[in-house]
Protein backbone atom coordinates (compact mmCIF):
# COMPACT_ATOMS: atom_id res chain seq x y z
CA UNK A 1 0.00 0.00 0.00
CA UNK A 2 2.99 2.50 0.51
CA UNK A 3 4.66 1.75 -2.23
CA UNK A 4 1.05 2.29 -4.72
CA UNK A 5 0.91 5.73 -2.51
CA UNK A 6 4.49 6.35 -3.35
CA UNK A 7 4.61 5.56 -7.20
CA UNK A 8 1.20 7.76 -7.08
CA UNK A 9 2.92 10.83 -5.32
CA UNK A 10 5.73 10.76 -7.71
CA UNK A 11 3.13 10.44 -10.70
CA UNK A 12 1.29 13.22 -9.73
CA UNK A 13 5.25 15.39 -8.46
CA UNK A 14 6.13 14.69 -12.26
CA UNK A 15 2.42 15.91 -13.39
CA UNK A 16 2.87 19.45 -11.38
CA UNK A 17 6.29 19.44 -12.43
CA UNK A 18 5.28 19.32 -16.14
CA UNK A 19 2.51 21.49 -15.75
CA UNK A 20 4.57 24.65 -14.45
CA UNK A 21 6.90 24.24 -16.82
CA UNK A 22 4.24 24.24 -19.72
CA UNK A 23 1.75 26.92 -17.65
CA UNK A 24 3.53 30.08 -19.55
CA UNK A 25 3.21 28.60 -22.97
CA UNK A 26 -0.33 27.92 -21.71
CA UNK A 27 -0.81 31.27 -20.69
CA UNK A 28 -0.29 32.49 -24.22
CA UNK A 29 -1.92 30.37 -25.89
CA UNK A 30 -5.10 30.81 -23.95
CA UNK A 31 -4.58 34.76 -23.69
CA UNK A 32 -3.90 34.90 -27.64
CA UNK A 33 -7.95 32.55 -27.93
CA UNK A 34 -9.82 34.38 -25.57
CA UNK A 35 -8.57 37.80 -27.60
CA UNK A 36 -9.14 36.25 -30.82
CA UNK A 37 -12.99 34.94 -29.67
CA UNK A 38 -13.70 38.51 -28.33
CA UNK A 39 -12.31 40.23 -31.51
CA UNK A 40 -13.43 37.82 -34.19
CA UNK A 41 -16.98 36.77 -32.28
CA UNK A 42 -17.30 33.44 -33.71
CA UNK A 43 -20.79 32.33 -32.05
CA UNK A 44 -23.44 34.70 -33.53
CA UNK A 45 -26.91 35.77 -31.87
CA UNK A 46 -29.56 33.30 -31.43
CA UNK A 47 -32.28 35.76 -32.58
CA UNK A 48 -32.03 36.82 -36.66
CA UNK A 49 -35.03 39.47 -38.23
CA UNK A 50 -36.35 38.17 -41.61
CA UNK A 51 -38.56 40.74 -43.56
CA UNK A 52 -40.64 38.91 -45.97
CA UNK A 53 -44.25 39.82 -47.25
CA UNK A 54 -47.59 40.01 -46.81
CA UNK A 55 -49.94 37.21 -45.06
CA UNK A 56 -50.21 34.04 -47.72
CA UNK A 57 -47.68 35.66 -50.04
CA UNK A 58 -44.29 33.76 -51.63
CA UNK A 59 -42.13 35.73 -49.36
CA UNK A 60 -44.28 34.35 -46.24
CA UNK A 61 -44.21 31.32 -47.16
CA UNK A 62 -40.45 31.13 -47.67
CA UNK A 63 -40.23 32.72 -44.85
CA UNK A 64 -41.78 29.71 -42.77
CA UNK A 65 -39.41 27.01 -44.07
CA UNK A 66 -36.42 29.41 -43.28
CA UNK A 67 -37.38 29.80 -40.02
CA UNK A 68 -37.69 26.09 -39.88
CA UNK A 69 -34.85 25.53 -41.06
CA UNK A 70 -32.42 27.55 -39.07
CA UNK A 71 -34.42 26.23 -36.11
CA UNK A 72 -33.14 22.81 -36.17
CA UNK A 73 -29.16 24.83 -35.55
CA UNK A 74 -30.49 26.77 -32.16
CA UNK A 75 -31.26 30.06 -34.14
CA UNK A 76 -34.83 31.87 -34.18
CA UNK A 77 -36.36 33.53 -36.54
CA UNK A 78 -38.25 36.64 -36.28
CA UNK A 79 -40.57 36.90 -39.21
CA UNK A 80 -41.45 40.35 -39.97
CA UNK A 81 -44.51 40.52 -42.10
CA UNK A 82 -44.49 43.03 -44.36
CA UNK A 83 -46.18 45.10 -47.85
CA UNK A 84 -43.42 43.83 -50.52
CA UNK A 85 -39.64 44.43 -51.58
CA UNK A 86 -39.93 47.75 -51.14
CA UNK A 87 -40.41 48.06 -47.73
CA UNK A 88 -38.02 44.86 -46.70
CA UNK A 89 -35.49 46.95 -48.61
CA UNK A 90 -36.30 49.84 -46.70
CA UNK A 91 -35.91 48.05 -43.07
CA UNK A 92 -32.48 46.46 -44.53
CA UNK A 93 -31.09 49.98 -44.56
CA UNK A 94 -32.79 51.29 -41.65
CA UNK A 95 -31.21 48.39 -39.69
CA UNK A 96 -34.28 47.00 -38.45
CA UNK A 97 -34.04 43.79 -40.36
CA UNK A 98 -31.27 41.42 -40.85
CA UNK A 99 -32.33 39.46 -43.78
CA UNK A 100 -34.73 39.85 -46.47
CA UNK A 101 -36.63 38.61 -49.94
CA UNK A 102 -36.45 42.01 -52.18
CA UNK A 103 -37.43 41.24 -56.20
CA UNK A 104 -35.18 42.55 -58.83
CA UNK A 105 -35.26 46.59 -59.95
CA UNK A 106 -36.00 47.69 -56.50
CA UNK A 107 -32.61 47.88 -54.87
CA UNK A 108 -29.75 50.62 -56.21
CA UNK A 109 -26.96 48.92 -57.65
CA UNK A 110 -24.43 51.59 -56.41
CA UNK A 111 -26.33 53.13 -52.90
CA UNK A 112 -27.12 50.09 -51.43
CA UNK A 113 -23.50 48.05 -51.87
CA UNK A 114 -22.28 51.42 -50.16
CA UNK A 115 -24.82 51.51 -47.65
CA UNK A 116 -23.80 47.62 -46.52
CA UNK A 117 -26.16 45.80 -48.46
CA UNK A 118 -24.96 42.98 -49.68
CA UNK A 119 -26.75 39.42 -51.41
CA UNK A 120 -27.01 36.36 -50.56
CA UNK A 121 -27.91 35.03 -54.05
CA UNK A 122 -30.60 35.21 -56.94
CA UNK A 123 -33.48 32.56 -55.43
CA UNK A 124 -36.21 31.90 -58.04
CA UNK A 125 -38.04 34.02 -60.29
CA UNK A 126 -40.85 36.13 -59.61
CA UNK A 127 -42.88 36.03 -63.05
CA UNK A 128 -45.46 39.42 -63.36
CA UNK A 129 -49.20 37.66 -63.30
CA UNK A 130 -51.93 39.54 -65.19
CA UNK A 131 -54.60 37.90 -64.49
CA UNK A 132 -57.90 38.97 -66.43
CA UNK A 133 -61.40 38.68 -66.77
CA UNK A 134 -62.07 37.50 -70.83
CA UNK A 135 -65.86 38.90 -70.53
CA UNK A 136 -64.84 42.18 -69.15
CA UNK A 137 -62.11 42.42 -72.45
CA UNK A 138 -65.48 41.71 -74.36
CA UNK A 139 -67.53 44.67 -72.83
CA UNK A 140 -64.41 47.03 -73.43
CA UNK A 141 -64.07 46.35 -77.42
CA UNK A 142 -68.35 46.06 -77.72
CA UNK A 143 -68.10 49.56 -79.19
CA UNK A 144 -65.37 48.54 -81.67
CA UNK A 145 -66.10 47.15 -85.49
CA UNK A 146 -67.29 43.16 -85.27
CA UNK A 147 -64.21 42.20 -86.79
CA UNK A 148 -62.18 44.02 -84.02
CA UNK A 149 -63.98 42.67 -80.83
CA UNK A 150 -61.94 40.18 -78.95
CA UNK A 151 -62.28 38.38 -75.73
CA UNK A 152 -58.37 37.75 -75.26
CA UNK A 153 -55.85 40.62 -74.20
CA UNK A 154 -53.14 41.56 -76.98
CA UNK A 155 -50.91 43.21 -74.35
CA UNK A 156 -50.38 45.12 -71.33
CA UNK A 157 -51.55 48.36 -73.50
CA UNK A 158 -54.97 46.62 -73.69
CA UNK A 159 -55.67 47.24 -70.01
CA UNK A 160 -55.93 51.13 -70.31
CA UNK A 161 -59.89 50.84 -70.69
CA UNK A 162 -59.98 48.11 -67.59
CA UNK A 163 -60.19 48.04 -63.96
CA UNK A 164 -56.94 47.41 -62.74
CA UNK A 165 -56.05 46.39 -59.23
CA UNK A 166 -52.17 46.25 -58.13
CA UNK A 167 -50.39 45.30 -54.97
CA UNK A 168 -49.73 47.79 -52.40
CA UNK A 169 -47.14 50.36 -52.98
CA UNK A 170 -45.13 48.79 -50.33
CA UNK A 171 -44.36 46.06 -52.96
CA UNK A 172 -43.08 47.96 -55.73
CA UNK A 173 -45.27 46.25 -57.65
CA UNK A 174 -47.22 49.68 -58.61
CA UNK A 175 -44.18 51.71 -59.42
CA UNK A 176 -43.17 48.43 -61.72
CA UNK A 177 -46.25 48.34 -63.65
CA UNK A 178 -46.44 52.05 -64.48
CA UNK A 179 -43.12 52.25 -65.93
CA UNK A 180 -44.11 49.10 -68.13
CA UNK A 181 -47.59 51.37 -68.84
CA UNK A 182 -45.16 54.47 -69.58
CA UNK A 183 -42.97 52.50 -72.09
CA UNK A 184 -46.50 51.46 -74.02
CA UNK A 185 -47.53 55.72 -74.24
CA UNK A 186 -49.71 55.05 -71.46
CA UNK A 187 -49.82 57.14 -68.39
CA UNK A 188 -50.76 55.02 -65.34
CA UNK A 189 -52.77 58.34 -63.34
CA UNK A 190 -55.00 58.73 -66.31
CA UNK A 191 -56.26 55.01 -65.64
CA UNK A 192 -58.49 53.25 -62.78
CA UNK A 193 -56.20 51.64 -61.12
CA UNK A 194 -56.67 50.52 -57.45
CA UNK A 195 -54.01 49.30 -54.79
CA UNK A 196 -55.19 46.64 -52.92
CA UNK A 197 -54.04 43.80 -50.91
CA UNK A 198 -53.11 40.91 -53.27
CA UNK A 199 -55.80 38.35 -51.47
CA UNK A 200 -58.52 41.23 -51.53
CA UNK A 201 -57.78 42.22 -55.32
CA UNK A 202 -58.13 38.34 -56.00
CA UNK A 203 -61.17 38.00 -54.59
CA UNK A 204 -62.41 41.30 -56.15
CA UNK A 205 -61.46 40.27 -59.81
CA UNK A 206 -63.01 36.84 -59.05
CA UNK A 207 -66.28 38.46 -58.00
CA UNK A 208 -66.36 40.82 -60.74
CA UNK A 209 -65.20 44.12 -58.76
CA UNK A 210 -62.07 44.32 -60.85
CA UNK A 211 -61.31 43.37 -64.77
CA UNK A 212 -57.65 42.65 -64.30
CA UNK A 213 -55.19 42.58 -61.52
CA UNK A 214 -51.47 42.51 -61.58
CA UNK A 215 -49.55 40.52 -59.08
CA UNK A 216 -45.28 39.76 -58.79
CA UNK A 217 -45.08 36.37 -56.99
CA UNK A 218 -43.64 32.69 -56.98
CA UNK A 219 -45.52 30.23 -58.58
CA UNK A 220 -45.86 29.00 -55.26
CA UNK A 221 -48.13 31.82 -53.62
CA UNK A 222 -51.38 30.21 -53.23
CA UNK A 223 -53.37 32.65 -54.22
CA UNK A 224 -51.55 32.51 -58.16
CA UNK A 225 -52.35 28.50 -58.02
CA UNK A 226 -56.28 29.56 -57.27
CA UNK A 227 -56.29 31.95 -59.79
CA UNK A 228 -55.02 30.04 -62.74
CA UNK A 229 -57.66 26.92 -62.16
CA UNK A 230 -60.69 29.44 -61.66
CA UNK A 231 -62.68 29.32 -64.70
CA UNK A 232 -63.48 33.05 -66.37
CA UNK A 233 -59.92 34.23 -65.21
CA UNK A 234 -57.12 33.83 -68.36
CA UNK A 235 -53.18 34.31 -67.54
CA UNK A 236 -52.05 38.01 -69.79
CA UNK A 237 -50.20 36.11 -72.84
CA UNK A 238 -47.06 38.49 -73.17
CA UNK A 239 -46.09 38.30 -76.98
CA UNK A 240 -43.06 41.06 -75.96
CA UNK A 241 -41.58 39.46 -73.34
CA UNK A 242 -38.60 39.87 -75.00
CA UNK A 243 -38.81 43.69 -75.86
CA UNK A 244 -39.66 44.37 -72.30
CA UNK A 245 -36.04 42.58 -70.96
CA UNK A 246 -34.41 44.95 -73.68
CA UNK A 247 -36.36 48.07 -72.07
CA UNK A 248 -36.10 46.86 -68.18
CA UNK A 249 -32.59 44.83 -68.35
CA UNK A 250 -33.60 43.66 -64.18
CA UNK A 251 -36.66 41.96 -66.38
CA UNK A 252 -36.11 38.10 -67.58
CA UNK A 253 -38.41 36.57 -70.31
CA UNK A 254 -39.66 33.41 -68.87
CA UNK A 255 -41.87 30.65 -70.22
CA UNK A 256 -45.31 28.75 -68.62
CA UNK A 257 -45.15 25.50 -70.15
CA UNK A 258 -48.47 24.28 -71.80
CA UNK A 259 -50.64 21.43 -68.80
CA UNK A 260 -47.53 22.69 -66.47
CA UNK A 261 -50.20 23.74 -63.81
CA UNK A 262 -52.32 20.77 -64.37
CA UNK A 263 -51.26 18.06 -66.35
CA UNK A 264 -54.87 15.80 -66.77
CA UNK A 265 -56.67 19.18 -66.89
CA UNK A 266 -54.09 20.79 -69.64
CA UNK A 267 -53.74 23.97 -67.90
CA UNK A 268 -52.51 25.69 -69.34
CA UNK A 269 -53.88 24.78 -72.67
CA UNK A 270 -50.33 26.39 -74.38
CA UNK A 271 -47.08 27.77 -73.68
CA UNK A 272 -47.66 31.73 -72.46
CA UNK A 273 -44.63 34.03 -72.59
CA UNK A 274 -44.24 35.72 -68.96
CA UNK A 275 -41.61 38.60 -67.67
CA UNK A 276 -39.78 38.00 -64.38
CA UNK A 277 -37.83 39.74 -61.95
CA UNK A 278 -35.48 37.55 -59.82
CA UNK A 279 -35.90 38.03 -55.78
CA UNK A 280 -32.84 37.74 -54.13
CA UNK A 281 -31.88 37.53 -50.84
CA UNK A 282 -30.86 40.99 -49.45
CA UNK A 283 -28.51 40.92 -46.14
CA UNK A 284 -27.03 43.56 -43.83
CA UNK A 285 -23.01 43.84 -43.93
CA UNK A 286 -23.40 43.54 -40.00
CA UNK A 287 -25.46 41.09 -39.81
CA UNK A 288 -23.32 37.63 -38.40
CA UNK A 289 -21.12 35.80 -41.00
CA UNK A 290 -22.36 32.92 -39.43
CA UNK A 291 -26.09 33.56 -39.87
CA UNK A 292 -25.48 35.25 -43.36
CA UNK A 293 -23.55 31.54 -43.72
CA UNK A 294 -26.88 29.69 -42.47
CA UNK A 295 -29.28 31.50 -44.55
CA UNK A 296 -27.35 30.77 -47.75
CA UNK A 297 -27.03 26.88 -47.10
CA UNK A 298 -30.67 26.69 -45.97
CA UNK A 299 -31.41 28.62 -49.49
CA UNK A 300 -28.79 25.24 -51.53
CA UNK A 301 -32.35 23.25 -50.05
CA UNK A 302 -35.46 25.15 -50.41
CA UNK A 303 -34.48 26.73 -53.68
CA UNK A 304 -32.29 24.13 -55.44
CA UNK A 305 -35.27 22.11 -57.03
CA UNK A 306 -36.93 22.51 -60.11
CA UNK A 307 -40.15 24.92 -60.77
CA UNK A 308 -42.38 25.81 -63.41
CA UNK A 309 -40.07 28.07 -64.61
CA UNK A 310 -36.17 26.67 -63.70
CA UNK A 311 -34.93 23.38 -64.22
CA UNK A 312 -33.13 21.76 -60.75
CA UNK A 313 -29.81 23.88 -59.26
CA UNK A 314 -30.29 26.40 -61.49
CA UNK A 315 -31.37 28.84 -58.21
CA UNK A 316 -29.63 29.98 -55.97
CA UNK A 317 -27.30 31.60 -58.18
CA UNK A 318 -24.79 34.52 -58.52
CA UNK A 319 -25.43 35.72 -62.24
CA UNK A 320 -28.81 37.39 -61.19
CA UNK A 321 -27.83 39.14 -58.53
CA UNK A 322 -27.64 42.83 -58.66
CA UNK A 323 -25.68 43.61 -55.83
CA UNK A 324 -21.98 42.25 -54.82
CA UNK A 325 -22.53 38.53 -53.60
CA UNK A 326 -21.50 38.28 -49.93
CA UNK A 327 -18.64 35.57 -49.01
CA UNK A 328 -20.98 33.14 -47.01
CA UNK A 329 -23.31 33.43 -50.39
CA UNK A 330 -20.52 32.30 -52.92
CA UNK A 331 -19.22 30.28 -51.16
CA UNK A 332 -22.15 27.93 -50.08
CA UNK A 333 -23.64 28.37 -54.07
CA UNK A 334 -20.38 27.95 -56.52
CA UNK A 335 -17.78 26.55 -53.68
CA UNK A 336 -17.37 23.44 -51.43
CA UNK A 337 -18.50 23.50 -48.02
CA UNK A 338 -15.77 22.49 -45.46
CA UNK A 339 -15.66 18.58 -44.58
CA UNK A 340 -16.05 19.07 -40.92
CA UNK A 341 -19.35 20.32 -41.45
CA UNK A 342 -20.66 17.15 -41.87
CA UNK A 343 -19.60 15.49 -38.86
CA UNK A 344 -19.61 18.53 -36.63
CA UNK A 345 -22.69 20.50 -34.74
CA UNK A 346 -22.92 24.04 -36.27
CA UNK A 347 -21.60 26.25 -33.33
CA UNK A 348 -18.73 23.75 -33.32
CA UNK A 349 -18.10 23.72 -36.98
CA UNK A 350 -18.64 27.51 -36.78
CA UNK A 351 -16.12 28.02 -34.60
CA UNK A 352 -13.63 26.09 -36.23
CA UNK A 353 -14.35 28.00 -39.79
CA UNK A 354 -14.41 31.43 -37.77
CA UNK A 355 -11.04 30.55 -35.70
CA UNK A 356 -8.95 27.78 -37.34
CA UNK A 357 -6.70 30.72 -38.82
CA UNK A 358 -6.02 31.95 -35.25
CA UNK A 359 -5.65 28.08 -34.40
CA UNK A 360 -2.93 27.61 -37.26
CA UNK A 361 -1.18 30.41 -36.52
CA UNK A 362 -0.59 29.69 -32.42
CA UNK A 363 0.27 26.43 -33.37
CA UNK A 364 2.99 27.20 -35.48
CA UNK A 365 3.81 30.27 -32.62
CA UNK A 366 3.74 27.31 -30.17
CA UNK A 367 5.83 24.73 -31.72
CA UNK A 368 9.03 26.29 -31.67
CA UNK A 369 8.45 27.83 -28.11
CA UNK A 370 7.53 24.25 -27.12
CA UNK A 371 11.07 23.28 -26.95
CA UNK A 372 11.79 25.69 -24.02
CA UNK A 373 9.61 22.87 -21.83
CA UNK A 374 11.64 19.97 -21.27
CA UNK A 375 14.96 21.92 -20.43
CA UNK A 376 12.55 23.78 -18.32
CA UNK A 377 10.84 20.82 -16.70
CA UNK A 378 14.44 19.28 -16.38
CA UNK A 379 15.38 22.61 -13.98
CA UNK A 380 12.66 22.44 -12.00
CA UNK A 381 13.42 18.48 -11.15
CA UNK A 382 17.20 19.32 -10.97
CA UNK A 383 17.12 22.26 -8.99
CA UNK A 384 15.40 20.07 -6.22
CA UNK A 385 18.39 17.82 -5.55
CA UNK A 386 20.75 20.78 -6.13
CA UNK A 387 19.87 23.51 -3.91
CA UNK A 388 21.44 20.96 -1.00
CA UNK A 389 24.75 21.40 -2.66
CA UNK A 390 25.26 24.55 -1.66
CA UNK A 391 24.75 23.61 2.18
CA UNK A 392 27.22 20.54 1.59
CA UNK A 393 29.64 22.88 0.00
CA UNK A 394 29.12 24.91 3.23
CA UNK A 395 29.76 22.44 5.79
CA UNK A 396 32.78 21.14 3.30
CA UNK A 397 34.48 24.90 3.80
CA UNK A 398 34.07 24.73 7.35
CA UNK A 399 35.93 21.63 7.63
CA UNK A 400 38.81 23.16 6.08
CA UNK A 401 38.72 26.43 8.29
CA UNK A 402 37.34 24.99 11.46
CA UNK A 403 38.76 21.59 12.51
CA UNK A 404 37.15 21.98 15.65
CA UNK A 405 34.24 21.81 14.78
CA UNK A 406 34.04 17.79 13.62
CA UNK A 407 31.28 16.90 16.11
CA UNK A 408 29.04 19.69 14.75
CA UNK A 409 29.81 19.24 11.39
CA UNK A 410 28.82 15.62 11.81
CA UNK A 411 25.26 16.60 12.93
CA UNK A 412 24.50 18.66 9.88
CA UNK A 413 25.95 16.30 7.59
CA UNK A 414 23.25 13.49 9.14
CA UNK A 415 20.67 16.25 8.95
CA UNK A 416 21.31 16.87 5.18
CA UNK A 417 21.62 13.17 4.51
CA UNK A 418 17.88 13.05 6.32
CA UNK A 419 17.02 15.91 4.41
CA UNK A 420 17.94 14.58 0.81
CA UNK A 421 16.10 11.25 1.87
CA UNK A 422 13.17 12.73 1.59
CA UNK A 423 13.61 14.45 -1.31
CA UNK A 424 11.11 12.79 -4.36
CA UNK A 425 12.12 13.24 -7.91
CA UNK A 426 10.67 11.07 -11.01
CA UNK A 427 12.70 7.25 -10.97
CA UNK A 428 14.38 9.02 -14.36
CA UNK A 429 15.85 12.13 -12.40
CA UNK A 430 16.95 9.30 -9.50
CA UNK A 431 20.51 9.02 -10.31
CA UNK A 432 20.62 12.74 -9.33
CA UNK A 433 19.54 12.34 -6.04
CA UNK A 434 21.80 8.86 -5.18
CA UNK A 435 25.08 11.40 -6.31
CA UNK A 436 23.98 14.09 -3.87
CA UNK A 437 23.75 11.74 -0.93
CA UNK A 438 27.04 9.75 -2.03
CA UNK A 439 28.60 12.83 -2.11
CA UNK A 440 27.27 13.85 1.26
CA UNK A 441 28.61 10.23 2.45
CA UNK A 442 31.86 10.95 0.84
CA UNK A 443 32.34 13.98 3.14
CA UNK A 444 31.50 12.07 6.32
CA UNK A 445 33.99 9.74 5.53
CA UNK A 446 36.47 12.37 4.91
CA UNK A 447 35.70 14.30 8.55
CA UNK A 448 35.91 11.22 10.14
CA UNK A 449 39.21 10.23 8.97
CA UNK A 450 40.09 13.65 10.53
CA UNK A 451 41.24 13.50 14.28
CA UNK A 452 39.62 15.60 16.54
CA UNK A 453 40.51 19.01 17.22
Amino acid sequence: MKRLSRSLMLALLGLRDLLLSAGPLALIAVGVLVAAYIYLDPQPPRTVRLATGPQGSAYATFGERYAAALRSNGITVQLIGTEGSLENLRLLREGRADVGFVRGGVADPVADPEAGILSLGALFYEPLWVFYRPAAVHRADAGRPPGQVQAELPSLAGLRPLRLGTDRAGSGVPELVARMLSANRIDAARMRISAQAPDDAAAALIAGRLDAIVLASAPESPRVQQLLRTPGIALLDLGQAEAYTRIFPFLTAVTLPRGVVDLASDVPPRDLSLVATTTSLLTREDTHPALRQLFAQAAQTLHGHAGWFNRAREFPNTRASELPVSTEGDRAINGTPPVWQRWLPFWASNLLERMWLVIGGLIVLLLPLSRVVPPLYTFRVRRRVFRWYARLRDIEARMESDPGARDALLDELDELDRVANKVTVPLSYAEELYALRHNIEQARRRLLARPRG
